[in-house]
């Protein structure tokens, strides 16, 4: 027979074995089979004999749930789990676009390509729009660009910042909308 197994210390995850402190526990083995209810002693008895260890997966059930399984193998495959989510979660990025009142027609359509795109991709997008000298005096008739954009764009997104003026600049940001 082997060695005793030395106990498993473990401050943030699942108790196991010894830590268990429930009076009775339900208890699955290896296989995945359901082995009925019985005392926390018991279960570890049965795990030793296996060379496993006892591990309490579902601690608020009433009684705790407890798998008999190689502890070491289980972290892992916990961490494996994590490190999926992880990969799948998807971080929303602030894609800034500077306009300019005098714009031209072509490029203003390059800029709204670059931003159908940004918002299909579900980043946000920032407009924007620099004065410079009298254009400050006219404020009204360069934000004009900025109000075009924001309809051309209802489509797929919604305004998250509506227009402000910050000193020299507007400044103007989109998401998009949500997919259904």
């Amino acid at each position: 027979m082997s060695e005793p197994r030395r106990p498993v210390v473990n401050e943030d995850g699942p108790r196991v074995n010894e830590q268990i402190r429930a009076r009775e526990v339900r208890v699955i083995n290896e296989n995945g089979d359901m082995l009925g209810v019985m005392a926390p002693y018991e279960a570890i008895k049965l795990a030793r004999e296996a060379g496993l260890d006892l591990i309490e997966v579902s601690p608020n059930a009433a009684p705790p749930v407890c798998k008999i399984l190689d502890y070491g193998k289980y972290k892992y495959e916990q961490q494996k789990k994590a490190n999926e989510a992880r990969k799948k979660q998807r971080v929303i990025d602030i894609k800034e676009l500077k306009l300019r009142p005098t714009i031209g027609d072509h490029d203003y359509q390059i800029k709204l390509r670059q931003a159908r795109e940004f918002l299909t991709e579900g980043d946000k997008v920032k407009f924007t729009l620099r004065f410079r000298g009298r254009e400050q005096s006219h404020m009204d008739l360069s934000l004009k660009v900025m109000r075009r954009a924001k309809e051309d764009l209802a489509d797929i997104s919604k305004v998250e910042q509506d227009i402000q003026s910050e000193g020299k600049q507007a400044v103007m940001v989109l998401m998009p909308l949500p997919k259904s």
